[in-house]
């Protein structure tokens, strides 16, 4: 049986927002870059990230720094 911390949850853009205390141009301009974790599109008109990839970001935000 899975636990809590072995989900792997989609989290939407509101919530990636929140947590990381980025704007929406901020974060879209790093996917540009590469700096923050690209999304994935969970149907036609949405996406979201996975938490894991933005919980590994917020521990190292900036690699090779």
């Amino acid at each position: 049986m899975a636990t809590t911390e072995s989900i792997d949850r989609f989290m939407r853009l509101d919530e990636v927002l929140h947590i990381t205390g980025l704007g929406r141009n901020t974060i879209y301009r790093r996917i540009r870059e590469g700096t923050f974790p690209k999304q994935i599109r969970i149907g036609p008109n949405s996406v979201a990230w996975r938490q894991s990839a933005i919980a590994k970001w917020m521990a190292d935000p900036n690699p090779g720094n």
